[in-house]
C-alpha cells in the first residue's frame, strides 16, 4: 500500500467512526418515545435542525462520546427530534423546549437533565453520565 492510499484509508476510517456511532441514534416518533419511556428506558432527546451548526457540533460530540463509551449505546436510547418538523408540536410544548440545540434526558415521566446550546465535551459528557447512571440504577 502506498502512502497516499494509506492516508486516504486512515482519513476515511477516522471520519466514519463518529458517523457510525451517530447512526445509532434514531429519528424521533411519538410511538418510539412512548414505548421506551413506558418500558422504563432512559432516553436522550436531541432537538436539532440539519442546518444548525451548534446542533451539528453537539451531534459530533455525542458520537465521539458514544464511540469512547459503548455503555451509552447499550443502556440509553438516543432520539433525534427534527426541530423543523416538531418545533410547534406537543413534545416541544410539553417539555418547554425553547430552541433547537437542546438535549433533554428523560426516564419515565421524569426529566433527568437538559442542556441548551452547549457544545463543550465536558458538560455533554456529564449529562450522558447522569443519564447512564439513571439507566443502570
Amino acid at each position: 500500500m502506498n502512502r497516499r492510499d494509506f492516508l486516504a484509508l486512515t482519513t476515511a476510517v477516522t471520519l466514519a467512526l463518529p458517523m457510525a456511532a451517530q447512526a445509532e441514534s434514531l429519528d424521533y416518533t411519538p410511538a418510539i418515545l412512548k414505548a421506551d419511556l413506558a418500558a422504563g428506558k432512559t432516553v436522550i432527546l436531541h432537538f436539532a435542525a440539519t442546518w444548525c451548526g451548534t446542533c451539528q457540533v453537539q451531534a459530533r460530540v455525542m458520537a465521539n462520546l458514544k464511540s469512547a463509551n459503548p455503555a451509552y449505546d447499550k443502556s440509553l436510547t438516543f432520539l433525534n427530534v427534527d426541530w423543523d418538523t416538531y418545533t410547534g408540536g406537543d413534545l416541544t410544548k410539553q417539555l418547554n423546549v425553547p430552541e433547537r440545540s437542546t438535549i433533554v434526558v428523560l426516564k419515565g415521566a421524569k426529566e433527568i437533565g437538559r442542556l441548551n446550546a452547549e457544545t463543550a465535551k465536558d458538560p455533554i459528557k456529564a449529562l450522558l453520565d447522569t443519564a447512564l447512571q439513571a439507566a443502570t440504577s
